[in-house]
């Protein structure tokens, strides 16, 4: 049985924006990725591979030395553009949005190029997920930035206990993030219920699956709240995104239970989105 939509969520669906009759190719969002390594090859895949669902153009760049992913992007990714390093400067002006991180390693290569970016670029709007994540200087965080950790990552982020349990579901609460959130950051917080900060607000998005613990489901995620980042405000793509996630997850459970990958969630968020979008607007 499939999660209810809850009124909030309700309202933050309502605000969908998709591409109008006479709209031209670049108007509808430009997505700029970062993203992996020779140890994580497929992560940035599938945010690439769901991102390019929803917004016109997908720029992808990846790092110098994962020469092999770059080539069998250029053979097969075919929903987007390969740029290389030393372009990237141009597209992060031409994007409306850059997701930095999926598929990335815990390297001195991923700090570097994470916080010199952040520190050049404070007025684009940020997604930070995953490699970037984890070796970013909090410090560096634009105001117009969304963070994707899971509890582990936000714990070594800030040292507060965000491991939900049976015992203890709740997420941090608000003045436990006020570092990050005071400065203007929204922070999805993924879980088997995902917590939304943003300033004083907090919304919690239940349902998911046991499935979505399998590795790529939060490359998905990242994908989708960056896609909806580029034509919608951070705290509207984060909870659509959140939601359109776990409603997918619940959906793929209800045919094959757990025995899906990130492969299959990628190709079924775009039809409960747009299923949920049209039942809210009957």
């Amino acid at each position: 049985m499939k999660t209810p939509i809850s009124p909030t969520v309700a309202s933050y669906l309502q605000r969908l924006k998709f591409p109008e009759k006479y709209s031209h190719k670049g108007q509808n969002g430009k997505l700029l990725i970062i993203g992996g390594s020779e140890l994580f090859h497929a992560a940035s895949k599938w945010s690439l591979d769901v991102a390019s669902k929803f917004v016109d153009m997908v720029f992808y760049s990846s790092v110098p030395s994962n020469n092999v992913l770059v080539q069998a992007a250029k053979q097969e990714f075919w929903n987007g553009i390969v740029i290389e390093r030393e372009n990237l400067n141009d597209y992060i002006d031409e994007a409306d949005c850059v997701l930095i991180g999926p598929g990335m390693e815990r390297s001195e290569e991923t700090t570097r190029i994470t916080n010199e970016l952040l520190e050049k670029y404070p007025e684009k709007k940020w997604v930070i997920d995953a490699g970037a994540l984890q070796m970013m200087d909090p410090d560096l965080l634009p105001k117009n930035s969304i963070i994707t950790p899971h509890a582990g990552e936000l714990e070594r982020l800030l040292g507060v206990v965000a491991r939900q349990s049976s015992e203890s579901p709740a997420g941090p609460k608000l003045d436990e993030l006020e570092p990050l959130l005071a400065k203007g950051t929204t922070i999805v917080l993924k879980g088997p219920t995902d917590y939304i900060y943003h300033r004083n607000d907090l919304i919690t998005v239940e349902g998911g699956s046991p499935g979505m613990t399998k590795g790529g489901t939060g490359d998905v995620l990242a994908g989708v709240v960056a896609a909806l980042f580029c034509n919608h405000d951070a705290m509207t793509a984060a909870v659509i995104g959140s939601f359109a996630n776990k409603q997918a997850g619940e959906d793929l459970h209800s045919k094959v239970g757990p025995l899906f990958n990130a492969s299959d969630l990628v190709q079924a968020v775009p039809k409960v989105l747009w299923d949920s979008f049209n039942y809210l607007s009957k």
